[in-house]
């Protein structure tokens, strides 16, 4: 396809990285290693921040609310640790909750454990665009901690210097036609001269609403999608062919 515009707007798990990676490396290591982390980290003023937030997202005022009745520190992580588990069971993907795999995959990110999958097309077309001058950016419902973390640590090295920023639920649910509202006026351009790539076709459409151009990513492993949809469909990204508007 033929995109002619000064912005690229990617979605990260089945377009620029397996749904694989994430699913059967990312979360287990959250799952294999929250208890510890918790143990190690409890008393930490961020670790407290996220509490709070994962509270709010349960309609509690706080932690301390959250906890209820509990006797011990120790059930204070365990309520926590089960939380997580249960929202990470029902696939959903509240702030908090990001923040908290954030920290957690921080840890494997810095000490090695993890490295982030891309495909092998990904990073060569990111260089591509930046030399066109595109403005590259990231939306994702991870927060952007851990997607600074896993675009600073990819199998092809570190590739944070090819974004200018990135966006997740804070911004707005991805499913959403204000989130790209709000995403295009902080890009400062128009919405129609931004392409996003997303292999959710309710993403996608999100985002024709709100003006963008759009490209479905058809990817190994991603689900299957209807006939019928209106995005243009790309298999790499070299399929993009990016043309700087004047």
């Amino acid at each position: 396809m033929q995109f002619s515009g000064h912005g690229i707007l990617l979605d990260i798990e089945g377009t620029t990285s397996s749904i694989s990676f994430v699913y059967e490396t990312m979360f287990p290591y959250v799952r294999e290693h929250l208890e510890s982390f918790l143990r190690q980290n409890w008393q930490s003023p961020r670790l407290a921040e996220v509490r709070d937030t994962m509270a709010v997202d349960a309609s509690r005022n706080d932690f301390v609310e959250f906890c209820g009745s509990v006797d011990s520190v120790s059930d204070e992580q365990t309520k926590l640790r089960e939380e997580v588990l249960w929202l990470m069971d029902t696939d959903k993907k509240t702030t908090g909750l990001k923040m908290l795999q954030g920290l957690v995959w921080k840890a494997g990110f810095e000490s090695g454990q993890l490295v982030a999958h891309v495909y092998e097309d990904v990073v060569p077309a990111l260089r591509r665009w930046n030399d066109l001058g595109m403005d590259v950016r990231i939306y994702s419902s991870g927060s952007v901690a851990a997607q600074q973390l896993f675009f600073g640590h990819t199998e092809g090295g570190d590739v944070l210097n090819l974004f200018s920023s990135h966006y997740d639920t804070t911004t707005g649910p991805k499913k959403e036609s204000t989130s790209y509202g709000k995403i295009a006026e902080d890009f400062g351009c128009p919405a129609p001269e931004i392409l996003f790539i997303s292999d959710v076709i309710a993403e996608l459409d999100a985002a024709v609403d709100a003006g963008m151009a759009t490209a479905l990513s058809i990817r190994p492993g991603n689900a299957p999608v209807e006939a019928g949809h209106p995005h243009p469909e790309i298999h790499t990204f070299a399929e993009v062919e990016a043309v700087v508007a004047s």
